[in-house]
């Protein structure tokens, strides 16, 4: 008897929750290369000298500007059309199926951008399935440079069981194109 008063109320409790689930904001994730918003320099660490790309050269002569270093702030990257991609998923474990007025049907998280040398940047992030059904979720990821676009990519992925965490790793652009940022979004469901 007592087994039927507590399944009654938590069955209501989730057909009354299935409305407000359908209206969670998409909260965007992003990630940075490296937190270095200073100009580059080196301290050499014998000598105690701090060099930067105005000071490098020989015998303290100004260095012309076609010999100093890559500066990322003047990278012009001409606009490509979005990548579509489907993202390879390996499963990393289950979560607890929360999903809720105040948690999203699908959660990123853990973001992790790199450059692979002579390759691509690689975005590697986390994905929660929070509910309990199969869902196949769609991303929108930006790689950027200083608040440029660099590369836009529409990701999508097989469908996700209820509770399952996976991971995956997305394309970006050319390791030759510098990238400080990547923001992803899921954007379906």
């Amino acid at each position: 008897m007592t087994y039927r008063l507590f399944v009654l109320p938590l069955v209501a409790a989730v057909t009354l929750a299935a409305p407000a689930l359908a209206q969670l904001p998409r909260t965007p994730v992003t990630v940075a290369a490296e937190p270095n918003n200073k100009e580059p320099s080196f301290r050499d660490p014998k000598t105690g000298q701090v060099w930067t790309p105005e000071n490098v050269g020989e015998d303290g002569k100004p260095v012309a500007p076609q010999d100093r270093a890559f500066n990322p702030a003047g990278q012009a990257v001409a606009n490509q059309q979005v990548l579509q991609q489907e993202a390879k998923v390996h499963t990393v474990g289950t979560v607890p199926i929360t999903a809720g007025p105040t948690v999203p049907l699908v959660a990123i998280d853990n973001p992790a951008l790199r450059v692979i040398p002579g390759g691509r940047w690689r975005l590697v992030i986390y994905l929660q399935n929070n509910s309990g059904s199969t869902l196949a979720p769609s991303l929108l990821c930006r790689f950027t440079n200083g608040g440029k676009l660099v590369l836009a990519t529409y990701v999508t992925t097989r469908p996700l069981t209820g509770g399952e965490r996976v991971g995956l790793s997305i394309a970006g652009p050319p390791a030759y194109d510098f990238v400080d940022s990547a923001t992803c979004a899921v954007t379906q469901p």
